[in-house]
């Protein structure tokens, strides 16, 4: 552990002797710091860069500690909280003073909340930098900004808490490229579905820059994200010198001086700066009241959480705390977090192995799992009790399982109760009574288009040529409700998870294996139950006519989508038997080719309708693994690409789920369950317009139509539109919003029900019920529009709070899915590495860039300070950001190679293990062209016109 120093990154040391805490307590909080030195992250693709602690955090916190406040109760936790009578009698006697404010009451936050005194909202924390939090504003400009823990006020990432506002001094001062005035940073939002930060950098003698950093992508008709890097540097102020302004940096570990000319780079990697120092009687003042609110964003401070979404379960290390003469030595163990906006956690000593003091060392490296129990107002440190041992940080299983508890996905077996609610009598057979009530479809010509290792089959699809030259096209869905039916513990447990989780090497059921695998799962040639939507369509798509009913169907093959790709790119092609799963006998494979051919030519005239329509579609490259059949180690990693198979089943999903959309919503407009978009946000789209403008790109955000088709013509068409595509597609997808589940009944404005990127007033979701609750709901929604017997259990209020959840889980999932091919790859990059790859430039800072890998379709930062350069500086070209890195020469007889990075720039990276679990590094190639002349890779004339 590091010394307790004042010039260390963190509270400085005469702050935490303010708050009389004692000496091993202050020693953690300075060594509990954000970045790089953290021995292991989940966040394994994405680097930690330290940030500095704000020092008035801590001075106005000693202003109001003086209430005890009101401890909520924790929820979501497997392990309660204990009497705290051990804890108290351990800390008696030491005067310490409060730190947090108690929260308000019940009554008192209502009542705020009707007067538009307080605003509520889910919490953000940015993972790069904890000390920065953020709520989305309800009249959708900048974010509200919580500056620090203290603000924080205990409530972690996730978690709905509600916000006061603080005083308009105390705002935070934005001001746009092309002001003399002072520039800070412009916090927003980092979490899923939300805009990540605009980061303006600070420069002597230049406008400043908004650098955009990475994003989160939308599949289908979904934004989501969770993309993670925000401010890592510190803040900035001008100074003035002498009648010049000049800048004043102040860094994650240090108060430095002004940045100005080139910077030095020792040889331990170390930036040395080299600029005057600043007379602090002469800095210009930030002060957000002399500014218009324009260039104002607010910040506030947590007084109430309302509900604590953050499970409390964190993985992390146990280490033993570092005063061996403090009472609390052998009474508590630290608990430090892998996830830096989770607090460090005391630990009672019966909690952790008993030889843990003997052999300290050999623990060092183990993961292990602890629940947050309390969290006092006198305390930088959260209580909490270790729940399990994961075993050795950096595998994959114990990784996974980590991964899983932290963001409460239930991966136990499914209890007794819930499997009493399955069909007893195995082979189950559809009874006469529902045969009669359900059109057979049994002889038609229907299959299912799948991956290839899918075993849990929602939908299948039937093409069938008519006589007038049309064509009766139809989309069939497993009929889950069946099965589960409403108010049973099978229902209860489904609607808890909401969402089936898709690791690399598993699957996380929302129900047990015996539905989803086999009795709801469309199987070939097996007779199953489904809801089926059947239009009669000319060949161009347009909709004649449309039915939507209960029916029994038999697939005749289970293709995957390399088969119908196959038959797509070669239509006269024979298949031998053998290059094609069993068909069954009552078809043939010239009928179901014919089938894929007509409903991809469909496909194709309702894809370019959609889009010429005004639709909009921005995909980020998916990585995927090929495993070993033993070990279940990542043996090699590839981009997954999305072929006109996977279109054509798409185009037939949507279709389906808007039919049935208005279908539901015109029979229950009270209690339909849709799903809406909502367009972009306003500041932030302005701010990305304003940054494209800047690099020459011309990009019309007017629609969301207009915006795709510009990035298509913006992208060019040489070797490299691929990567140029995918860097515009993740800053294009910053200012997008999350995609919601809402019920109908709650939100009375039908304006806040359109879906933004599919440019469709009404849509919902009804394809997937095996994997996802919300389309069960719409099955039983479905159901009593065919059946006015079939009554609905379900209130709007009902409704709608099943649609937060299913908001809630399905978010978690896909950071799951995230992180567990991050954790892949970090894996791949340990086991095959050192890889090297082309790589975009995505983005540049003052000290660092971002890059998009193009072999691998992963987003890096690189950091000048791990470079062997004798320098770099940071500067505008016009009013582009560019780095000019100085390489050391290889002889003293040499020249230094200068070096160009700048937005589209290809460069040449390697990606190498770093020592600790799971971490790996980008690291920039050495140019090998001629000394001393600049190195610069070509730009598409795209986008430098």
């Amino acid at each position: 552990m590091l010394p307790c120093k004042s010039s260390q990154p963190g509270y400085p040391t005469f702050l935490l002797r303010s708050l009389n805490l004692p000496k091993e307590l202050t020693c953690e909080i300075s060594d509990k710091q954000p970045g790089p030195k953290a021995k292991h992250s989940h966040e394994s693709v994405k680097s930690n860069q330290p940030s500095e602690r704000r020092k008035t955090e801590l001075l106005e916190g000693t202003d109001k500690m003086n209430f005890k406040p009101v401890i909520t109760k924790v929820e979501n936790l497997a392990i309660q909280s204990i009497p705290n009578d051990k804890r108290n009698r351990r800390r008696s006697g030491r005067g310490r003073k409060k730190i947090f404010e108690n929260y308000l009451s019940s009554s008192d936050v209502s009542t705020g909340l009707k007067r538009g005194e307080l605003i509520q909202g889910p919490l953000r924390i940015n993972p790069k930098n904890y000390h920065e939090a953020f709520l989305p504003s309800p009249d959708g400009s900048r974010d509200i900004f919580i500056d620090g823990i203290i603000s924080r006020n205990r409530a972690l990432n996730g978690d709905v808490v509600v916000v006061k506002l603080l005083p308009k001094e105390k705002w935070k001062v934005i001001i746009p490229e092309g002001c003399d005035s002072e520039t800070n940073a412009v916090a927003q939002s980092d979490v899923l579905g939300e805009v990540n930060n605009v980061n303006f950098e600070d420069l002597p003698t230049h406008n400043k820059v908004k650098v955009l950093e990475t994003s989160p992508d939308v599949i289908i008709e979904e934004q989501y994200d969770d993309s993670l890097d925000e401010n890592d540097n510190g803040t900035s102020a001008k100074i003035v010198l002498d009648g010049s302004v000049g800048e004043i940096n102040f860094s994650p570990s240090e108060k430095a001086a002004g940045f100005s000319g080139i910077q030095p780079v020792d040889k331990s990697g170390t930036r040395m700066q080299t600029s005057r120092q600043a007379k602090p009687s002469n800095m210009v003042v930030n002060d957000s009241r002399i500014h218009p609110d324009r260039f104002l964003q607010k910040t506030g401070k947590v007084v109430y959480i309302v509900e604590k979404k953050h499970s409390r379960a964190v993985t992390g290390f146990i280490k033993p705390l570092s005063d061996k003469n403090s009472e609390l030595y052998n009474e508590f163990f630290m608990f430090s977090p892998v996830d830096h906006r989770v607090p460090r956690i005391l630990i009672p000593s019966e909690d952790c192995p008993k030889d843990i003091m003997a052999r300290p060392a050999d623990y060092g490296s183990v993961l292990f799992i602890c629940r947050i129990v309390d969290w006092r107002d006198d305390s930088n440190f959260a209580d909490g009790h270790l729940t399990k041992s994961l075993g050795q940080a950096g595998e994959i299983e114990p990784e996974t399982e980590g991964i899983l508890i932290e963001y409460d996905v239930d991966f136990s077996d499914f209890p007794e109760e819930v499997l009493e609610c399955l069909p007893k009598s195995l082979p189950w057979t559809i009874p006469k009574k529902e045969l009669q009530k359900r059109k057979d479809l049994r002889n038609e010509c229907i299959f299912t288009i799948d991956p290839a290792t899918a075993r849990d089959l929602d939908d299948a699809v039937s093409c069938c040529k008519l006589p007038d030259g049309n064509f009766e096209v139809g989309v069939h869905v497993a009929d889950v409700s069946y099965f589960v039916h409403e108010g049973t513990a099978l229902d209860m447990i489904a609607s808890k998870r909401a969402t089936s989780v898709y690791l690399v090497q598993k699957v996380i059921p929302m129900l047990p294996r015996l539905l989803c695998e086999e009795l709801c799962s469309l199987n070939p040639m097996q007779d199953k139950l489904t809801f089926s939507v059947i239009w009669k369509l000319t060949p161009e798509g347009k909709i004649l006519s449309q039915w939507h009913g209960r029916t029994i169907i038999r697939s005749c093959v289970k293709l995957s989508y390399n088969h119908a790709q196959s038959i797509i790119e070669d239509p006269e092609k024979i298949f031998s038997p053998d290059e094609l799963p069993s068909v069954s006998p009552d078809h043939s494979i010239r009928e179901i080719k014919t089938a894929v051919i007509n409903l991809d030519n469909i496909a194709k005239h309702l894809r370019r309708q959609r889009f010429d329509g005004g639709a909009l579609r921005l995909d980020q490259s998916k990585i995927a693994f090929t495993l070993d059949s033993e070990s279940g180690m990542p043996q090699g990693c590839y981009i997954y690409e999305y072929k006109d198979s996977n279109k054509l089943i798409e185009e037939f999903m949507l279709l389906a789920n808007m039919a049935v959309a208005h279908r539901i919503h015109r029979s229950f407009p009270e209690q339909a369950l849709l799903r809406r978009h909502p367009p972009p946000q306003t500041k932030m789209l302005d701010n990305l317009t304003a940054f494209f403008e800047q690099l020459g790109i011309e990009l019309d955000f007017s629609t969301a139509g207009t915006l795709h088709k510009s990035l298509d013509k913006t992208t060019g068409d040489d070797q490299y539109s691929f990567a140029r595509k995918e860097v515009l597609t993740h800053m294009c997808s910053r200012p997008m919003q999350m995609a919601l589940y809402y019920c109908t009944g709650v939100h009375y404005d039908e304006a806040l029900f359109h879906h933004y990127a599919l440019n469709v007033p009404l849509y919902t979701h009804f394809t997937s019920p095996i994997r996802r609750y919300a389309d069960i709901i719409v099955h039983r929604l479905l159901a009593a529009t065919l059946d006015s017997v079939q009554q609905i259990g379900l209130d709007k209020s009902d409704v709608q709070k099943q649609a937060d959840h299913c908001n809630a889980k399905k978010s978690a999932s896909k950071k799951v899915q995230e992180l567990s091919a991050d954790l892949f790859f970090s894996v791949f990059v340990k086991e095959c590495g050192p890889l090297e790859s082309e790589a975009m430039v995505m983005g540049v800072l003052d000290q660092s860039f971002d890059v998009l890998v193009v072999r691998y379709g992963i987003q890096k930062r690189i950091y000048c300070n791990g470079l062997p350069l004798q320098g770099f500086t940071f500067r505008k070209v016009g009013k582009n950001p560019e780095l000019r890195l100085m390489w050391e020469p290889e002889t003293l007889d040499q020249k230094p190679i200068c070096q160009v990075i700048a937005i589209f720039e290809l460069v040449e990276i390697v990606l190498k293990s770093d020592n600790a679990a799971l971490k790996y590094s980008a690291i920039l190639k050495k140019p090998t062209e001629t000394p001393g002349k600049d190195i610069g890779t070509m730009r598409n004339a795209a986008e430098t016109k």
